[in-house]
């Protein structure tokens, strides 16, 4: 779908605007968050000339693509960068992508799915099937499983819904917009792979973003949380839903999201161990993050990540219970070769997802007025996971800064 604290770009003071309405030349920028958006926003922000300053709560930069630090470099649950997406691009041209490590051939060849409670090389012929290229095109008002099941049948549907689950973190996958999941279940199966990583973790990529922001000038402040909008400059709301919905007291900024129970895991190598493990029972994902990077865990050691769909009524512990059955699949002797393990349950780490009838364009817009706009991924933009944070970055400061989005594209 990193850390590092906030550095301080000094900026020259200027006379504030007199209103978020007006924007004179050389305008000021506030951007509210210091994640992958924020950052994004500040960045284009900056380059197109504004004076901007990044309010950011927690005290290192990068939201949820923060890497944890010591010796087992985890992202706050599975990460990868397609770089089929629009985001690869612009941080490409930046020079701010860094080394990254596809998934070697060998190691995809270890690619395990578990069906019917035991361990697979190869999905269901059915499921192929809807993994062609050619197959129809799915709509956005019928659910996906509805719509899967008339192409492929019962199995083959539930099969490629749950498998879904890689790129939408839901634990009904198969409930949602047929045409939401099958752009996700294409890009998550194309070949050859667009999913890389970036060596280091995620954090490499922030603290490449934080100095390019800091050579423009962008005034970056961490432990800086903000209560009430700052008045006379535009704002980009770059946080979470929820956060934004208490900032702006806007109770209509809602969407629906998903709960996922994540392990990490430091296990002692062993040669035959699974590259990743995908449920096709259940919705749920494991991979070995060591296969394409080693610099993750010390020497002697793996690093494996899971994360686990579960509903509304479902608890941490079911999640994790159901992610030790697929590494007693997968991993053999799992237990005894453990070296440092961690839980946790995330909210919302989907960002949104469409529901029959809905597309990202009924998400909550961008422009609140008043100058003030939204950024983040469950907003309405296009893309898919963290591409819809970027799409909304770019597009709420061509908005602020009156400006269409394509010529901020194209800079």
């Amino acid at each position: 779908m990193s850390h590092f604290g906030g550095a301080g770009g000094h900026i020259c003071e200027e006379e504030a605007t007199p209103s978020r309405g007006r924007h004179p030349p050389m305008q000021r920028i506030t951007v509210v968050g210091g994640g992958l958006a924020g950052l994004t926003a500040a960045i284009t922000a900056a380059e197109a000339g504004a004076k901007v300053t990044v309010h950011e709560a927690h005290h290192t930069l990068g939201g949820r693509a923060r890497t944890t630090e010591g010796p087992y470099r985890t992202n706050e649950g599975p990460h990868a960068l397609y770089n089929g997406g629009p985001h690869w691009v612009w941080l490409k041209q930046r020079d701010l992508i860094g080394p990254v490590a596809p998934v070697p051939p060998l190691e995809a060849a270890r690619l395990r799915l578990r069906h019917h409670g035991v361990l697979r090389r190869t999905p269901p012929f059915a499921m192929l099937k809807l993994l062609r290229r050619s197959a129809q095109q799915a709509p956005v008002d019928v659910d996906f499983m509805s719509w899967a099941t008339r192409q492929a049948g019962e199995e083959g549907a539930r099969a490629a819904a749950n498998y879904s689950a890689v790129a939408l973190f839901h634990h009904d996958p198969g409930a949602l917009s047929a045409a939401f999941v099958q752009q996700r279940l294409r890009r998550a199966t194309k070949l050859p792979p667009e999913a890389h990583y970036p060596r280091g973790g995620w954090a490499n990529v922030i603290d490449r973003m934080a100095a390019r922001a800091w050579n423009l000038g962008v005034r970056m402040e961490t432990l800086s949380r903000v209560d009430a909008l700052p008045t006379g400059t535009p704002v980009v709301v770059a946080t979470s839903l929820d956060a934004a919905r208490r900032l702006l007291k806007d109770d209509s900024l809602t969407w629906t999201g998903g709960r996922s129970a994540l392990i990490d895991l430091a296990l002692r190598t062993r040669r035959g161990d699974a590259f990743a493990v995908s449920d096709l029972d259940a919705p749920g994902w494991l991979e070995r993050f060591t296969a394409q990077d080693r610099s993750l865990a010390p020497a002697g050691e793996q690093l494996v990540q899971g994360q686990i769909p579960i509903g509304p009524g479902e608890s941490r512990a079911d999640g994790i219970a159901r992610a030790e059955r697929l590494l007693d699949l997968a991993f053999e002797g799992w237990r005894e070769r453990v070296t440092w393990r961690r839980e946790a349950l995330a909210n919302g780490r989907t960002g949104a997802v469409d529901l029959p009838g809905t597309s990202w364009r009924d998400r909550p817009a961008i422009d609140r007025g008043d100058g003030v706009y939204l950024a983040g991924d469950q907003v309405a933009a296009p893309g898919v996971l963290s591409e819809v944070s970027f799409n909304s970055a770019l597009t709420a400061v061509s908005l602020a800064l009156g400006r269409h989005a394509l010529d901020l594209r194209r800079a």
